[in-house]
């Protein structure tokens, strides 16, 4: 559910873009047309997220921060590079801040935001946050590579078909850690006589 959740400001943004002409609006402004869409798009999503959980993650609220930073700057000073880069900085930022916790500081980073939620061994936690690593820096290249080398129409369809990658990414994750998870239902002993 919320990983659709998630996926709808992205559709919502590639829609708009490419349905531009529809609404009267050229080739050239599409960016600035789809860019408010995505802005409004995530705050509806965390509203929601927010009356669902009560709460807002770390991770959501930089994720808004940087939506609604980025996609202002971007209609503002009207250049589209700033919500094309977006993606690439907070992805780099993720990394950064996922590899100087766990090789700086000794500190891994996904176990304190999630240990309380999924009971793991220690080893696992950390070829997780490994993984979470090697993820984000993919994401912030790729995203980086397709901005900085291909058109903005192939950026916007890299935005929506690339949300392939962190879905592989996360049915991935979630089969490495099934195993070591604990059933709801675990078998009771018999009784002994």
């Amino acid at each position: 559910m919320k990983t659709l959740l998630d996926f709808i400001p992205i559709l919502l943004f590639f829609a708009a873009y490419k349905l531009h002409d529809t609404f009267g609006i050229s080739k050239d402004e599409a960016i600035y047309f789809a860019t408010p869409v995505l802005m409004a798009a995530t705050v509806a999503q965390m509203a929601i997220i927010y009356w669902i959980d009560k709460k807002l993650t770390t991770m959501h609220k930089i994720t808004l921060g940087m939506i609604l930073v980025f996609g202002g700057i971007t209609l503002l000073l009207h250049d589209k590079r700033f919500i094309m880069w977006k993606p690439t900085v907070l992805y780099a930022g993720m990394a950064i801040a996922l590899a100087v916790a766990v090789w700086g500081m000794k500190i891994n980073f996904l176990k304190s935001m999630l240990g309380s939620q999924l009971e793991l061994p220690d080893p696992v936690w950390h070829k997780l946050n490994i993984a979470w690593i090697g993820y984000t820096l993919f994401m912030a290249i790729s995203n980086g590579y397709v901005a900085a080398y291909f058109s903005e129409d192939a950026w916007a369809n890299f935005k929506l078909w690339g949300y392939v990658f962190p879905l592989a990414f996360l049915i991935g994750q979630g089969l490495y850690i099934s195993p070591y998870l604990k059933g709801d239902s675990a078998p009771e002993e018999p009784p002994k006589p």
